[in-house]
């Protein structure tokens, strides 16, 4: 078993409640698979296998957390802690299972890292591509630089500017607004443009 000695100083800088805990989940990773490797990982101790991590531990001030790095994909499938790890918020060794339950856990994570890939989440929806005012429309078809402004944009600039527009809830608001994005755009100006370079 090889020691990542920036893990054993992480251990004992850890606050005193944690030391023990860190290290019963420590000895259990290496009980339960006996070639993972330790690495620090985002400054927190990890076990990798084969170069893919397998969980990571951290010690905060009260309490300390083991987090599986395809946790959602361990056990039953029931809802894990979350952010805290699949135990959630450990404050003794008590609250960790016994060896045998969490030596099972590590032996799965052991396992699905080397089986595919975990699933990507999904990606929302695409936002539908908002719509140009007919009103704006009329005003960019008489000022041709504003025009070729905003077609030089990338969608999410041209975006800001529609959404502005058709978001002004009295018609007196939505011409104000155009009139300043016409002006704002004669001169190459992104909606925002008063934050850019800031």
């Amino acid at each position: 078993m090889s020691r990542e000695p920036r893990i054993d100083a992480y251990i004992a800088k850890a606050a005193p409640f944690a030391r023990p805990i860190l290290e019963k989940v420590r000895e259990r990773v290496h009980a339960a698979v006996p070639e993972v490797e330790e690495a620090m990982k985002w400054s927190a101790p990890g076990f990798t296998l084969d170069g893919k991590i397998l969980l990571m531990m951290a010690a905060f001030k009260a309490h300390a957390a083991l987090n599986f790095w395809r946790g959602q994909e361990i056990g039953d499938g029931s809802p894990k802690a979350g952010a805290m790890g699949q135990l959630g918020k450990l404050t003794s060794v008590d609250d960790l299972p016994p060896d045998a339950e969490l030596d099972a856990m590590i032996r799965e994570a052991a396992a699905l890292s080397k089986k595919a890939p975990a699933p990507r989440k999904t990606k929302h929806e695409p936002r539908t591509a908002p719509l140009l005012h007919p009103e704006f429309a009329a005003a960019l078809a008489k000022a041709p630089k504003a025009r070729a402004a905003l077609d030089g944009f990338p969608p999410s600039a041209q975006r800001d500017y529609f959404e502005w527009i058709a978001e002004a809830k009295q018609d007196g608001t939505r011409q104000k607004r155009i009139a300043t994005a016409i002006e704002w755009l004669s001169e190459g100006k992104r909606r925002h443009w008063k934050y850019q370079n800031c």
